[in-house]
């Protein structure tokens, strides 16, 4: 084995080595909530990312369905942590959480409320752990597949699905940053695919 040869297996290690790594770690932070994990997991993917843009010679047999099972589970099971950990540092424990995943805003009432009492309240954005997971399969699945036109499908159904539940901004920034740090992150792990595969 010459060294060109030693350098092309040490790079395909690399991407397998990181992509494995972030997985692990995006299946931690799915079940355990810990951003450190989730930090893991995103180093993972730019090392990966990084190891993938500059891989020169086709992927050997034997990765390429490794590769991409890894990247497939790296962006369904990170992007819910990525969303949580957003959400998080943006707003805080600002909404209240609802009792099927979602948050609870108070339904707009043209009656005076009586002093003392909360506001009533409902539910919105419920789902949205599947929703989310849906979302980052057809994400990474059109980047890994080459289409990544359907990433605006994905993005318009979600939205049009979700519409009537974004009357209270709380509700709309939620959507948005959730969203897109869901794509953010399912994008990233699949384009690690796309380019290693390419």
């Amino acid at each position: 084995m010459n060294l060109d040869e030693a350098m092309t297996a040490i790079g395909w290690a690399v991407i397998v080595g990181s992509l494995a790594i972030a997985a692990v770690f995006s299946v931690l932070a799915y079940h355990h909530p810990r951003p450190p994990y989730l930090y893991v997991a995103g180093g993972g993917v730019i090392v990966a990312l990084v190891a993938a843009s500059t891989a020169h010679a086709d992927v050997p047999p034997v990765a390429a369905p490794l590769i991409a099972l890894l990247g497939l589970t790296v962006a369904i099971f990170g992007g819910s942590p990525a969303a949580a950990t957003a959400l998080q540092l943006a707003m805080g424990a600002s909404a209240p959480p609802g009792a099927h995943g979602g948050i609870l805003v108070a339904v707009r009432s043209d009656e005076p409320s009586e002093p003392g009492m909360l506001p009533p309240r409902r539910e919105v954005l419920r789902g949205g752990l599947t929703i989310g997971v849906l979302e980052r399969i057809g994400a990474a699945g059109s980047i890994i597949a080459g289409f990544p036109e359907g990433l605006a499908i994905v993005v318009a159904v979600k939205g049009v699905g979700r519409f009537t539940e974004l009357e209270a901004p709380e509700a709309r920034e939620r959507f948005i940053i959730g969203t897109f740090a869901s794509l953010i992150w399912a994008c990233s792990a699949a384009l690690v695919v796309h380019l290693a595969l390419r």
